[in-house]
């Protein structure tokens, strides 16, 4: 395991934020880029997880050692309230309230994640999208914040891009979905930038680009610092 020892917040310390239910570490990426050291935890092995990882309950480990982070990420398991595995009708575990729970008691900034269909679940949350960063492809994702981060919703730009239908090769000009058994893993690599993953991290992952955006905002909380326009 990662030495989990409180550092002193130095200037020249970069902050330590612990990734839960990392997978294979798309968020992970965009924190890193912000100038987080970041360490992940899921119940699954990882081996494509591009950091520190430790295997084990994320909600634990949350509860028992969040608060020595300097904030903390969480993207609890979204099977249950997406499209496809409702569509499948398969079983899946509720985990954003009990995440948001242990969150809680961490005393440090957090972002608890999710898809579209868990926004019922969530508290005032702000959704990102592709192009208000560049990235092409239309990945709705929800980001409800707490301990004394807030964000501002960002402008949501008109979906002009045609999208490709769920699994079929992407024409150029158009954006992928990239869910499911979707083709065409090498575009999916250089548009979303996670170039380390493969089919199944891919279809799961948040795109760096939205991390980044959100680990700007907790760096400036942590250093007094303001966020460019």
């Amino acid at each position: 395991m990662p030495d989990l020892t409180p550092s002193p917040r130095e200037p020249w310390r970069r902050p330590r934020l612990l990734d839960a239910f990392c997978c294979q570490g798309g968020a992970a990426k965009g924190y890193a880029d912000a100038g987080f050291d970041v360490i992940g935890i899921d119940l699954t092995p990882q081996p494509r997880y591009p950091y520190p990882f430790i295997q084990g309950d994320a909600v634990a480990f949350i509860r028992e050692h969040g608060h020595k982070f300097d904030a903390v990420h969480a993207s609890p398991p979204c099977q249950l309230d997406s499209a496809c595995q409702r569509i499948q009708d398969r079983p899946h575990p509720d985990l954003i309230a009990p995440t948001r729970a242990a969150l809680e008691t961490t005393g440090r900034p957090w972002v608890l994640e999710n898809v579209g269909g868990a926004l019922p679940k969530l508290r005032r949350p702000v959704m990102l999208c592709g192009p208000m960063f560049g990235v092409r492809t239309y990945r709705h994702r929800y980001f409800e914040t707490g301990g004394g981060l807030t964000l501002t919703q960002p402008a949501h730009l008109t979906h002009t891009a045609p999208q490709a239908k769920m699994g079929r090769p992407v024409p150029p000009g158009w954006y992928g979905q990239y869910v499911g058994n979707f083709s065409g893993v090498a575009l999916a690599r250089e548009v979303m930038g996670v170039p380390w993953m493969n089919r199944d991290g891919i279809r799961e992952c948040i795109p760096p680009a939205y991390t980044h955006w959100t680990g700007t905002h907790i760096h400036a909380l942590l250093t007094g610092a303001e966020v460019a326009a």
